[in-house]
């Protein structure tokens, strides 16, 4: 975008006192007032190699960091244990299967991820030496653990594409979406859980991927009503006479892509459920506003007739996802309570196609039973006021074993988030409630009810309490990378992190942005001086223990 067009769509749901002042009169193009197409601006779908190039090189590094000799350590893990074993029963046999026992496996956690992972091992081989299991890649034969690993580092990856293009959207600057995909790359956190067979990177990636696609429907809205007002729509007129046209091209495709994403992310892991009333209050409230900018008389009221409806379908969408990512169990009839006879005592059903599903109702309740009871204590347990305090890391993989060079050495995988980038979050959320309120921004509010969405439910949770662990973070912390970029662009800019120009240009203005860049530029070299630092204690590399005893913070909290 140029920089006048990009000065033209920032902030544009509310004025604000740090922009020039809009024309309260006149006409833009095809006779629309400028008051309304400035309150319905949003920024142009069109290709920037520039911004693409810069979005390459952020990829790029991400990509070096999670794939870099991703076969180490040699062995299962943590949960790769359970996971890498449960994905290949779903390669081979449709459903998670316990080749020890050689029957069904009873897990508590939907398929998708496990789907996913198995992917990688059908792709690049697996291998199980303590049940007699070594089969080649059907793309290419690797060492087993990059099979299962594999699919973690490419959604790792792709996450950090979404983050930067979601990021440069949202703040009408490439600069700060790159900043968050970079910091987003060189988060211990991140990259710990890339480089692992486990699920809560891929609940990460589809609830980001969630949120891209709503906001991608907000701004394709608010074109829609900028279209019709233009061709002469007048919508305080009743009915349909009053909204932009219908028909299948106009359809609310990335709401329902929304849907489609989020029953991926249910398919994951049932914590993604949290985040369903959050962005389904982001796309009513969006609805709301670019109705009140167009001018509809009671926007509030259209919304409900008009919006909800698509909700609702959005919805639906979510469902058959869900249910869909259950196909091999639904198809096969060796899954755990599936069929009716092999578990008398269980409730089940044998009634062709309603069976099934009763029973997969009858499975969940089960599950769910399983949940409520997860309370026994366990040596890396934390609790939700700890997390982004980094009080109780996970240790993934610990070895004394592997040579260093010095006489005592340590071999630690932890699963860390970056120190400065994560004692950062708690600030900058506070920061982002006050520029939130005081520029009345939709960026700050979306940010902020996401984080909360990922973070709040587990607070009320913990009262029970379940065992929980720092890594159930994960699908809040692209939002806590936005919120922190925020306010970098807040530092660096009189006119904040949307791009827009402050008012004026006197030489004082163009002191305080390069004071403000240079701060916000330090900051985030220092966020990556100090993964580099930790960088060993992510990916296993053997240290002196001397080393590796320095890195343990917080006296020892972090062993």
């Amino acid at each position: 975008m140029t920089s006048a067009s990009t000065a033209q769509s920032a902030n544009a749901d509310q004025p604000g006192p740090e922009r020039p002042a809009a024309p309260t009169s006149g006409t833009g193009s095809g006779g629309l007032p400028a008051t309304i197409r400035r309150r319905l601006a949003t920024v142009e779908a069109r290709v920037d190699s520039r911004s693409w190039l810069a979005t390459a090189v952020v990829v790029a590094i991400a990509a070096v960091l999670r794939f870099a000799n991703l076969s180490h350590p040699a062995g299962k893990i943590f949960d790769e244990v359970y996971y890498a074993r449960d994905a290949w029963g779903l390669i081979d046999k449709g459903v998670e299967w316990n080749y020890k026992d050689g029957g069904p496996s009873y897990v508590v956690h939907p398929p998708l991820g496990k789907w996913l992972i198995g992917l990688g091992e059908w792709a690049f081989g697996y291998s199980d030496a303590e049940h007699g299991i070594s089969v080649p890649g059907a793309l290419l034969t690797t060492s087993p653990e990059f099979g299962w690993r594999f699919s973690a580092a490419l959604f790792g990856t792709l996450s950090v594409l979404l983050l930067v293009r979601i990021g440069r959207r949202m703040f009408h600057s490439t600069v700060l979406g790159c900043a968050a995909g970079l910091l987003l790359a060189v988060d211990g956190f991140h990259l710990v859980l890339s480089r692992t067979a486990l699920l809560d990177l891929f609940l990460l990636f589809f609830v980001l991927a969630a949120f891209g696609a709503l906001v991608l429907d907000r701004d394709a809205t608010r074109r829609r009503w900028t279209r019709a007002l233009e061709a002469g729509l007048d919508p305080t007129a009743p009915g349909r006479a009053g909204r932009p046209a219908g028909g299948w091209r106009n359809w609310p495709w990335w709401r329902l892509a929304a849907g489609v994403l989020l029953g991926c992310a249910f398919a994951v892991k049932w914590s993604a459920l949290f985040f369903v009333p959050a962005f389904a209050l982001l796309m009513f409230l969006w609805d709301v506003g670019a109705r009140r900018s167009a001018g509809v008389p009671r926007p509030w009221r259209a919304t409900l007739l008009d919006g909800v409806p698509w909700m609702v379908l959005a919805g639906l969408l979510m469902a058959v996802t869900y249910v869909a990512a259950w196909s091999g169990w639904l198809r096969s009839e060796e899954g755990y309570y599936r069929v009716a006879e092999r578990y008398p005592d269980a409730g089940l059903s044998d009634i062709p196609v309603i069976g099934a599903l009763w029973n997969l109702i009858q499975y969940h309740q089960a599950a769910l039973g399983f949940h409520g009871q997860l309370d026994d204590p366990h040596k890396y347990q934390s609790w939700p006021w700890q997390w982004l305090l980094l009080g109780r890391p996970v240790a993934f993989h610990w070895t004394t074993d592997s040579p260093c060079g010095a006489a005592s050495c340590a071999e630690e995988i932890l699963l860390l988030g970056t120190p400065l980038l994560w004692w950062s979050f708690l600030p900058a959320l506070v920061a982002l409630v006050w520029l939130g309120l005081a520029r009345r921004d939709w960026r700050a509010g979306a940010i902020l009810l996401s984080v909360a969405a990922g973070l709040l439910p587990w607070f009320w949770i913990a009262l029970d309490g379940r065992t929980m662990f720092s890594f159930y973070t994960a699908p809040a912390l692209p939002f806590l990378v936005l919120a922190v970029v925020y306010v970098l662009g807040a530092v660096a800019s009189p006119a904040g992190p949307s791009g827009t120009r402050p008012v004026g240009d006197d030489e004082a203005t163009r002191d305080r942005r390069l004071v403000g860049g240079v701060i916000a530029g330090a900051y985030v070299v220092l966020v990556v001086l100090c993964f580099a630092y930790f960088y060993p204690i992510f990916v296993g590399q053997p240290l002196p223990y001397a080393e590796w005893s320095a890195r343990m913070w917080l006296n020892g909290r972090w062993i």
